[in-house]
């Protein structure tokens, strides 16, 4: 359980399918879900589903993981960089859960990701990519057309990249992209 909490935490911001998760950490597929579901009920971690309208599809694909404190993670996590994308997006997932919404990750079969689907109630609310660094141009249309593949699939057309330190508002094809710092985003 130690060592499956272990690999948790140093692969916050990740997809985690259960299946490989038991191969590395050497449990049974049984135990892997049983200890990821107490680690969920105690609020150790958030285990983040696919969207997707069908409930049978949210529950047959891989979660993403998260912590409930990345102080936590710092401290027992094995890593080599400071990971702060990874960072980032975790601080993010928890502050969205303590404003109450439902959470999603979205994935096409283009393999473009979408961070977070944000749903309150029936209606999707908003799309969030979140990126450490847009100063590469090959990093910025990398987020942005996931997210707009998204919009279009999803029918929501409020899209947010948050970021470490850019803070503008971007028109890409026929879509308004507002791009905000992790900072100005907490505190709003």
């Amino acid at each position: 359980m130690e060592n499956l909490a272990k690999y948790y935490l140093t692969n916050i911001s990740t997809i985690q399918p259960f299946n490989k998760v038991k191969n590395i950490v050497g449990l049974s597929l049984d135990s892997v879900e049983r200890f990821s579901r107490y680690f969920s009920l105690a609020g150790l971690f958030f285990f983040v589903p696919k969207f997707s309208y069908s409930e049978k599809e949210q529950i047959l694909n891989p979660r993403k993981i998260y912590a409930v404190d990345v102080g936590l993670r710092n401290i027992v996590s094995f890593r080599f960089s400071k990971d702060s994308g990874k960072l980032i997006e975790n601080i993010v997932l928890v502050e969205l859960k303590r404003r109450g919404f439902e959470v999603f990750y979205w994935r096409s079969l283009k393999q473009k990701e979408v961070d977070f689907v944000v749903k309150k109630k029936l209606a999707i609310k908003q799309l969030i990519q979140v990126c450490f660094d847009v100063d590469s141009e090959i990093v910025k249309k990398r987020e942005t057309s996931s997210l707009l593949e998204a919009c279009y699939h999803l029918k929501c057309s409020n899209l947010l990249v948050i970021t470490n330190d850019y803070d503008a508002q971007e028109k890409i094809e026929d879509k308004t992209i507002k791009f905000i710092s992790l900072w100005k985003w907490l505190l709003s």
